[in-house]
């Protein structure tokens, strides 16, 4: 069904900028580029697409896959953040740059068709798949929050049935967990879960060496982003912690039961975690636009080469890094904020608001939490580690939060959490079908 601001009023539309995406970049966009609209007047609509009514804080996702936080704080209501925008909760399907139209579609409702004058596309990212047997049916990503509650309650259910399994070698294959991916998302994914099981062992009363994981990377070493010498302190202290990591190594197949590895050997698991990397999102590969890494290829200003109207950033755009020549930045929600920011200046100073500027931040840093009383840090290059790190890290990521209620929220989860144990209550609130990638991130096919 095509879209009319009020099918009663036969008069012009005010005019319209879409944003595409309620990521860090798009929802930064939103929020700042209302504010600057409405103290500049005029009449300009902002509408807001997502296929959720939240905003996701991803780097929080292992903590909620440990069962340490509550999924409900790391989610910032757009309704009650963005007050100002019009929001769809709906799934960009295809978008017409020529007749400027944007093609949505929701379970809600059904197909809608939306004008625009202004077209932001930050639609984000989503888990880059290979060429590997059964990693559609059996794998699981940590970009939603559907996945990121499976693998927490998948790992218990699995060793609640392996307390009850008399078959030894099936026990032991509900114990072990295998994590593709050594990178900062995936080593923080590994190491809460290995909270999580030390604590379900301790509770039952058995040795937790008796639950296995397995972190698996084709680089040569883990969390190379942090620099050689925190890499070999990660690396240490998760071998310390049982932590089998084979380097240069990933998975050739997998199935319902077991994994096989790039170097012939097989692994039984009824848990496998697919944290490789990214790539832009689906809708993306619609548009017949160029694109680098799975992203689209934007000047410095963020606009879209030859469509002046439209914008891009966040992980949907490959930004040319200005303090880096000949770089893009990388895929991190550091840089997807102060994209969004600037996107919303050179949005408003294309309708007549401002003047328009470069998109141009130097990386400050990384931070990543690595579960009890351990974390990596190298803010402004300060290589930090263990209890500093940890609270450099908790620190960041709750201001970074975009909302005062969840900040709260989080701080206080992290102060209970301090003096109690995890949770171990299996919910049951995610199927396998519900956090597969094709339903939880949209990937219809291998990409």
């Amino acid at each position: 069904m095509p879209d009319h601001q009020n099918s009663t009023d036969s008069g012009p539309r005010p005019r319209r900028v879409v944003i595409v995406g309620s990521g860090f970049a798009g929802f930064t966009c939103a929020r700042k580029l209302c504010r600057t609209l409405a103290a500049a007047g005029g009449d300009t609509e902002v509408v807001l697409v997502s296929p959720t009514d939240y905003m996701l804080y991803t780097p929080l996702l292992p903590d909620v896959a440990g069962g340490l936080i509550d999924p409900r704080f790391v989610a910032v209501s757009l309704t009650d953040a963005l007050p100002r925008v019009r929001l769809i909760v709906a799934t960009a399907e295809s978008i017409d740059l020529d007749n400027k139209t944007i093609t949505v579609t929701s379970d809600h409702h059904g197909t809608r068709e939306l004008n625009w004058d202004r077209l932001v596309l930050t639609p984000g990212s989503v888990t880059r798949l290979f060429d590997v047997p059964g990693l559609p049916e059996h794998g699981r990503g940590l970009k939603t929050v559907a996945e990121a509650l499976y693998l927490r309650e998948q790992l218990i259910r699995q060793l609640e049935l392996a307390d009850h399994e008399d078959d030894p070698e099936i026990r032991q294959a509900r114990r072990t967990v295998v994590v593709v991916g050594a990178s900062y998302a995936g080593t923080e994914l590994v190491a809460q879960l290995r909270a999580l099981a030390d604590t379900y062992a301790a509770r039952r009363g058995f040795d937790p060496s008796e639950i296995r994981f397995l972190l698996l990377d084709m680089a040569d070493r883990v969390m190379p982003e942090v620099g050689e010498k925190l890499s070999d302190q990660v690396l240490s202290v998760l071998r310390g912690r049982g932590i089998d990591i084979r380097l240069e190594m990933s998975l050739k197949e997998l199935s319902g039961d077991r994994v096989a590895l790039t170097d012939g050997t097989t692994v039984p698991t009824y848990t496998v975690a697919w944290v490789t990397g990214v790539t832009g999102a689906p809708v993306l590969s619609t548009l017949d636009l160029p694109m680098e890494r799975g992203r689209l290829i934007v000047n410095a200003d963020l606009r879209i080469p030859g469509h002046p109207d439209v914008f891009a950033g966040g992980d949907a755009a490959a930004v040319p890094d200005l303090t880096q020549p000949g770089k893009i930045t990388p895929p991190t929600a550091q840089h997807a904020t102060r994209q969004g920011k600037v996107l919303a200046r050179n949005v408003a100073a294309s309708l007549g608001t401002g003047a328009p500027v470069p998109y141009k931040h130097r990386d400050m840093g990384l931070v990543v939490d690595l579960g009890p009383r351990f974390a990596v840090a190298n803010p402004l290059g300060l290589r930090l580690s263990g209890l500093p790190a940890k609270a450099v890290t908790r620190a960041y990521h709750t201001f970074a939060v975009p909302r005062g209620l969840n900040r709260w929220a989080i701080t206080l989860t992290y102060l209970t959490n301090a003096v109690t144990p995890r949770p171990l209550t299996l919910l049951g609130l995610v199927s396998p079908e519900e956090s597969s990638f094709r339903a939880s991130e949209g990937i219809r096919h291998q990409v």
